[in-house]
């Protein structure tokens, strides 16, 4: 039986307090933002979860939870509890953690059918996913980029291709339309693009190729912003665009490349693809490499005819080499074009939910945003945005690009609201793991590092356990067994009490600190800068 998982809202606890309480809020506000939340899944294969069973017992432990105690979770199984200190992280878990030699895609994909491990993405298994909004501004920052880098700094009259608008890629038609562009994002899925279409996040949906250009056409010319999902696959959509001789302005994808029940093979849907993956898993397996690499190739095409192509992070150009297509490889990420020298700042994708679930706490924190930096800061030029085209999903919260000092001066003033009432409820800061000292991937936010150290996994370990000893409510360390990444997670409560603010603070500037450090090590003059601004290094 399907079971309707909503997150709790009010001042109603079933917890021992607001800390334990927030983090089951956060579970349960993972599953109403899932893609499919009867299986779990938060978004491309990613789990909540191990299990029902393991989903209850999570439950029945947070509820009974001391605040003195750590629940310790593995690959989303409570698997023990231990008496530890008020100051220590309420949740501490591992998920997805495999052994090199054991940890290839194939042999990690059986370990998850064995019910041994679980894909943990990134905010899934961590309980801190907020819906589409999480990757929204890091997507909007990502084509504003391309277009202040390639485009005399304005999108208007432009055209973004994309594919995947499902969990993570549910954001790219909003975050193309906000920064001015037209933006087509194809997907098997017609629910899934309907779903953004109720959202708010697309304008239109169509099956018609040709009405689909249509409209791209007629909003270049008119300079006018617009976003469409046109269903399909980009396997039989992209060579059909190629041989048309349509070139995109920027071309980029966010498909779930995992080839057992991720991608959807050409001339199939997402049901027949879910049954095949069932009947013949290896068949099902072929045909979506196979489709992958004509995708691939389709983009390869538009950059030799002039588009600016780059990959977005989901692992399609490694996936694609490992396959024998090479060329892949050089194409560049999103990451090193656009997002690295934020980072250097200790600057990334920080966010903020209201535990009481009134939206009006997110209007109180805006204006506390607005006055505590400075009219010109970039947060003050994206909240008007957020507020006039998002709309909340599941708890209400707020993603908001932030560096180092500022998550703490914002999250410290947060909790006196909490404290004086301005906030009917608490604010559980947390942030997306793409920071800037908490992921080691090669493939995306340590690629092509000045020093070479892209596979150098120490810094999303050290980042957690400093997160750790600074008395984060939730820490996390994951990776996604065979896709070359480990990440690091981190929940924080502001729930008024003097002793979050010490713990805020504590977390939130070492969590940034952490990512300065990082990229100053590696040698970036940015970020060696900052390590001497802000006190960071070792004499």
């Amino acid at each position: 039986m399907a079971r309707n998982i909503r997150a709790q809202r009010g001042d109603v606890l079933r917890c021992q307090g607001w800390r334990q309480e927030s983090i089951l809020r956060m579970l349960e506000n993972n599953l109403e933002n899932g893609e499919d939340p009867e299986h779990l899944i938060v978004y491309t294969g990613a789990r909540a979860a191990r299990s029902w069973d393991d989903f209850d017992r999570i439950v029945s432990a947070l509820k009974s939870l001391g605040d003195d105690e750590t629940l310790v979770c593995q690959s989303g199984r409570p698997v023990a509890r231990f008496r530890s200190h008020a100051r220590a992280p309420r949740v501490i878990m591992a998920n997805g953690n495999v052994l090199g030699r054991w940890g290839s895609p194939d042999q990690f994909f059986e370990l998850t059918q064995q019910g041994l491990t679980c894909r943990p993405g990134m905010t899934a298994a961590a309980w801190q996913y907020i819906g589409s909004q999480g990757v929204l501004q890091g997507t909007y920052q990502s084509f504003v980029g391309a277009g202040a880098r390639f485009f005399g700094g304005s999108l208007a009259g432009r055209f973004i291709l994309s594919a995947g608008c499902g969990g993570m890629g549910g954001a790219q038609t909003l975050a193309g339309k906000m920064a001015g562009a037209v933006i087509m994002v194809v997907e098997p899925s017609r629910e899934k693009i309907e779903r953004r279409i109720a959202n708010g996040y697309c304008d239109r949906i169509t099956d018609d190729l040709y009405e689909a250009l249509g409209w791209v056409g007629r909003a270049k010319a008119a300079g006018t912003a617009l976003s469409i999902g046109l269903v399909g696959n980009a396997a039989e959509v992209h060579p059909r665009l190629v041989s048309a001789g349509v070139v995109p302005d920027i071309v980029t994808d966010q498909v779930n490349t995992e080839p057992n029940r991720g991608y959807i093979p050409a001339g199939m849907t997402p049901l027949e693809a879910e049954a095949l993956a069932k009947s013949d898993p290896e068949r099902r397996r072929q045909l979506a490499n196979e489709s992958m690499l004509i995708h691939a190739r389709a983009m390869l095409a538009f950059k030799d005819a002039g588009a600016v192509v780059f990959e977005y992070g989901n692992g399609l150009r490694l996936r694609c080499a490992d396959l024998g297509e090479t060329r892949m490889l050089s194409l560049e990420s999103f990451l090193t074009m656009f997002i690295r020298p934020l980072f250097c700042d200790g600057v990334g994708p920080f966010r903020w939910l209201a535990m009481s679930g009134d939206p009006a706490d997110i209007d109180v924190i805006d204006e506390l945003v607005a006055q505590t930096f400075a009219s010109e800061h970039p947060i003050n030029h994206w909240i008007p945005l957020a507020r006039k085209y998002v709309q909340f999903s599941g708890l209400p919260a707020r993603i908001g690009w932030l560096g180092h000092g500022e998550r703490s001066a914002l999250a410290l003033k947060v909790n006196a609201a909490v404290a004086d009432g301005r906030l009917r409820g608490p604010v559980a800061f947390t942030r997306d793991h793409l920071d800037a000292g908490s992921v080691a991937n090669p493939f995306r936010e340590t690629e092509k590092m000045a020093d070479g150290s892209d596979a150098i996994s120490d810094w999303p370990i050290l980042n957690a356990m400093l997160a750790c000893s600074n008395g984060a409510d939730l820490v996390a360390v994951h990776s996604n067994g065979g896709y070359a990444n480990q990440s690091a997670g981190q929940t924080t409560i502001a729930d008024g009490d003097p002793d979050s603010a010490d713990r805020l603070r504590a977390v939130l500037d070492g969590d940034t600190g952490i990512g300065i450090v990082r990229h100053a090590e590696a040698g970036y003059e940015q970020a060696l800068g900052n390590r001497a601004r802000f006190k960071l290094g070792v004499r």
